[in-house]
């Protein structure tokens, strides 16, 4: 499995690692990952899965990089620190690699948000700050709100099929130093059990390439997404197969004419 930096804080992350939404998986998917390199589990309150995921690391808790998320219904200072003790409790851990503001809310300062996260860090109850689902605006705000740290990452929906972040949002990550995680990196499946049959001529330009590589339709989309160097992706799958399939796409490379012809074919 092949790794990079989280941000500028030195600690390397893998380029596939694990969604844990709407998961429903048991602790032997995650497990598989884990023991095939994929040690990023990313999980939130929200997504009833913070107890399985604490399952599954079980043993292996220094092995095995956790991120989770704080809900945009929590984003009060108080609230904040409550909604990580809760989570903390549910992942059977003291502290949590990876904080992140699952979304902005306008209605909450978020100085005061950014504030709360900085203490859980003096603390010891966190260990980096993340975002997701924010806008560049959003990632400035709450970047320049912060006095102590830096926002290592934002989380954002990210597929050959979903590129809106291209515009904007990819190029200031890059130019900051911000680690971009793909979720919903296969479509929800769209990109490998339901072909997109309104994209035909794009599914053929992959499938081609499928048969170019070697590699499956999944491996194939995973490894176009990663292929970005800032830019890890989290798929999400039940089934042990799968995820082994899932960690395969890391190690290899597209060529640049690969690349080209999918970045054109979804356009």
């Amino acid at each position: 499995m092949e790794l990079k930096q989280l941000g500028t804080t030195g600690v390397q992350l893998p380029e596939i690692g694990l969604g844990t939404w709407a998961y429903s998986g048991g602790v032997k998917p995650l497990q598989k990952g884990i023991s095939l390199g994929a040690f990023l589990i990313d999980t939130a309150e929200i997504y009833g899965t913070e107890g399985i995921v604490g399952e599954a690391v079980k043993g292996q808790r220094d092995q095995v990089f956790i991120a989770t998320k704080v809900s945009a219904s929590h984003l009060r200072y108080d609230d904040v620190l409550r909604a990580a003790e809760d989570s903390l409790k549910r992942l059977g851990t003291d502290y949590i690699d990876f904080y992140q503001v699952h979304w902005p809310n306008r209605s909450v300062p978020i100085r005061e948000t950014m504030r709360a996260m900085e203490d859980l860090v003096d603390m010891g109850r966190v260990k980096f700050i993340g975002v997701s689902n924010f806008s560049a605006r959003d990632l400035q705000e709450a970047q320049e709100s912060m006095v102590k740290y830096r926002v290592v990452s934002n989380q954002v929906l990210y597929s050959l099929v979903n590129r809106e972040i291209e515009e904007n949002l990819l190029p200031y990550c890059e130019k900051n130093d911000i680690l971009v995680i793909a979720y919903s990196p296969l479509a929800r499946g769209g990109l490998t059990t339901r072909p997109l049959l309104r994209r035909r001529r794009a599914m053929n330009v992959l499938q081609e390439i499928v048969k170019e590589t070697g590699k499956t339709m999944a491996q194939v989309s995973l490894n176009w997404c990663i292929s970005r160097p800032n830019v890890i992706a989290i798929p999400k799958s039940d089934r042990v197969d799968r995820v082994a399939e899932n960690c395969q796409a890391s190690g290899w490379r597209l060529s640049a004419e690969q690349v080209e012809a999918l970045n054109e074919a979804f356009q």
